[in-house]
């Protein structure tokens, strides 16, 4: 199951085999609910009421999705389009994308019509949901199988994907759903043996029906689900669970399931903002931004320190600062925090190790912990790319390069100008630093003459310092390392080095050994020295070779004889 505040759902078993493909099909209102065959064709049922988010909802995260290997079959164009995403599966291989003019793609291995593409058969090329043309998706959430719940603007709730019952003595995958309606009310459907459907027996429910018991007449903001477990938070911060719990997932103190929904007790001092599930465990954030974990510990999911199951919710991140957004995934043993600050922790199953305590990363959000660290790297919940019009510091500095609406200062080369801004000269390079600090003539200028190097080589190094790229051909990074040289730049006269080391061909190989040797670059002297005895025969016959002076050419026949360069 994945949580969401309009749609979500559990898994169990493994499948044997995946079932033919049928369409999606729009669910029917959960107050007139007739069952829907799965050979039913799509179309227009009594819609549910729009579905809300609010609480801890999917969307919202802005993210890179390219972190996510499957997105690396998409291009940089079609990268740009993309306003929502959602990676899942059993290996996340498939994905959902959601493009800024609304329209849903699919791609990836299709398991049981997953995409619904309307067949089985797999895709790297992204396929356009036709049935959702004209619509806006407001949330999304996935199950095993896997299957896939979307909820629209409208109200309309699709789903398609795994749909197996228990109808053989042979091992399938049995699922539930449940969705939350724009009224707070939850309703669930699907395979029932341990009481997740909430219905108050273990009866599979062939269609949504609502969830009462303890939350009639309470107002619901927020579901998730664990394995076959289901959790709702309520308005005023009250938390209630529902289904298996042989390891205590849902926090009632003991291990009994729970046919209908059952109040957490333990936290009734406590007002709760955010609850999520994993596999088997579950966390939550309270309004002061404390964390509670309980259930499954096997990997180290709750972070208490041990591998130890807690029948109950403990706090865990006493000795951290206050806890802002918590993360954790149905088909995962991940678990994950950010704090005020922005720090990212991460705990349990991470790429095989089990991590028992909250560790510190370098993520800028939880995603990317999901993203690096989970097993399978899923998304946990349906995340949000930048806005166009929002840019990093890294891109606006990218744009503002040579900008002359914006510049202070410009060099003239080869009579070209090259617009800059003095501030981020001086953050970035020592020379410039100096040189507007002290008394030298130029910290007085408006214009900077350079006539030691080309213009290509002037530009490229300006750009540098506003881009950390490079991009020159072998011969002008000859130029380029130079200058890296004279300025004491040496991550700059690394990456020439890569670029000559890349572009080293028989006709240049000699040049670029003279330049390596002139710049006092060792390694690159030594790669262009091997490629030269390599290619012995071949450079011997260029023009570039006989060309050196004297004495650099005496010295590279003696190495080459040395090294056994002209033995039969």
């Amino acid at each position: 199951m994945e949580r969401c505040s309009s749609v979500s759902r559990d898994d169990s078993a493994p499948c044997s085999s995946p079932p033919p493909a049928s369409p999606p099909h729009i669910l029917p209102s959960p107050r007139h609910p007739p069952p829907v065959p799965s050979s039913s064709p799509l179309s227009a049922l009594t819609p549910l009421p729009p579905p809300v988010q609010r609480g801890s909802s999917l969307v919202g995260a802005m993210v890179d999705v390219s972190k996510w290997p499957l997105f690396s079959l998409l291009s940089n164009e079609e990268l740009s389009t993309i306003r929502q995403a959602c990676v899942f599966g059993i290996y996340a291989n498939e994905a959902i994308y959601i493009t800024h003019s609304n329209e849903v793609f699919v791609f990836g291995c299709n398991s049981s019509s997953c995409l619904g593409t309307g067949d089985s058969l797999s895709t790297i090329v992204p396929k356009k949901l036709d049935f959702l043309r004209g619509k806006k998706v407001v949330s999304l959430s996935y199950g095993s199988g896997p299957h896939v719940l979307l909820a629209t603007e409208d109200g309309q709730l699709f789903a398609w994907g795994h749909n197996e019952q228990e109808s053989s003595p042979s091992v399938v995958w049995l699922t539930s759903s449940m969705a939350l309606t724009h009224d707070g009310e939850v309703y669930a459907w699907g395979y029932n043996n341990c009481g997740q459907v909430g219905s108050g027996n273990s009866a599979n429910q062939p269609y949504p029906r609502r969830v009462t018991g303890s939350l009639q007449g309470k107002t619901a903001i927020s579901i998730t689900c664990g394995q076959t477990s289901s959790m709702a938070l309520i308005d005023n911060g009250e938390v209630y669970g529902w289904g298996y719990n042989g390891n205590g997932q849902l926090g009632i103190g003991n291990n009994g399931n729970q046919l209908q929904p059952c109040r957490l007790t333990a936290l009734q001092e406590l007002c709760i903002s955010q609850i999520v599930c994993g596999y088997g465990h579950c966390l939550a954030l309270t309004d002061e931004g404390l964390l509670y974990a309980w259930g499954a510990n096997t990997y180290g999911q709750l972070g208490t320190g041990n591998k130890s199951n807690q029948l109950s919710p403990v706090q865990v991140m006493q000795d951290k600062e206050r806890v802002v957004e918590i993360a954790a995934c149905h088909s995962t043993h991940t678990s994950a925090a950010k704090t005020q600050s922005g720090q990212v922790y991460m705990w349990g199953q991470c790429r095989g190790q089990s991590i028992v305590t909250p560790h510190l990363t370098y993520f800028a959000s939880t995603d990317d912990v999901f993203a690096c660290f989970a097993t399978p790297s899923v998304m946990w919940r349906l995340t949000s790319m930048e806005h166009d019009d929002f840019l990093t510091v890294a891109e606006a500095l990218r744009k503002e390069f040579d900008s002359p609406e914006t510049a202070d200062l410009k060099f003239s080369v080869d009579g070209k100008c090259i617009h800059v801004h003095k501030a981020v000269l001086k953050i970035r390079c020592e020379h410039f630093r100096s040189m507007f600090r002290s008394q030298w003539t130029e910290d007085q200028q408006d214009v900077i003459e350079i006539g030691q190097f080309s213009y290509p080589v002037y530009r490229s190094f300006l750009q540098f310092l506003y881009t950390d790229t490079v991009d020159l051909p072998p011969e002008d990074a000859i130029g380029l390392l130079d200058l890296a040289t004279s300025y004491c730049e040496n991550r700059l006269k690394r990456l020439c080095q890569q670029i000559i080391k890349r572009g080293i061909t028989v006709e240049n190989a000699f040049t670029l050994l003279s330049a390596a040797i002139r710049y006092d670059a060792e390694d690159l002297e030594v790669f262009c020295f091997r490629f030269c005895v390599n290619h012995l025969t071949q450079v011997t016959q260029t023009g570039a070779f006989w060309q050196v002076d004297g004495g650099m050419l005496k010295e590279f026949i003696s190495r080459a004889s040395r090294c056994g360069a002209f033995k039969n």
